[in-house]
């Protein structure tokens, strides 16, 4: 899967939490000042390329509808991340994220029961 920029990621969430929507629709999600509605258009069209959406063509316009699932690309994305920056080790994400104490004891714990059930089935 391809990599998105950090535009195209903000866009691909607006289009996961709206579902199929329109270029018009996208630009409503962002706080003002709103991007220009060419830039927008130019963002879905890069993640259509790239096979994130499809088009659907309505008269003069277009529907978009998310291809890949936010699951996936946070699979893929979150891999790469451990990959890159914590030599393919989560062990040592986690341990990074506890010493910067991003992460709390009681988080640690949680994630751990987490585990554990996941476990079970």
């Amino acid at each position: 899967m391809e990599r998105l920029t950090i535009q195209e990621e903000e866009v691909m969430r607006y289009i996961w939490r709206i579902g199929a929507c329109f270029i018009k629709d996208i630009v409503n999600q962002y706080a003002e000042p709103r991007p220009p509605y060419t830039t927008v258009a130019s963002i879905v069209n890069n993640l259509k390329r790239k096979g994130f959406v499809e088009a659907k063509r309505y008269g003069n316009t277009y529907q978009y509808t998310p291809l890949v699932l936010q699951s996936e690309y946070k699979k893929t994305s979150v891999g790469t991340f451990v990959q890159n920056y914590f030599a393919d080790s989560y062990k040592e994400m986690v341990s990074f994220f506890a010493k910067e104490q991003k992460v709390s004891v009681d988080d640690l714990k949680e994630i751990i029961n987490l585990i554990e059930k996941g476990k079970e089935k």
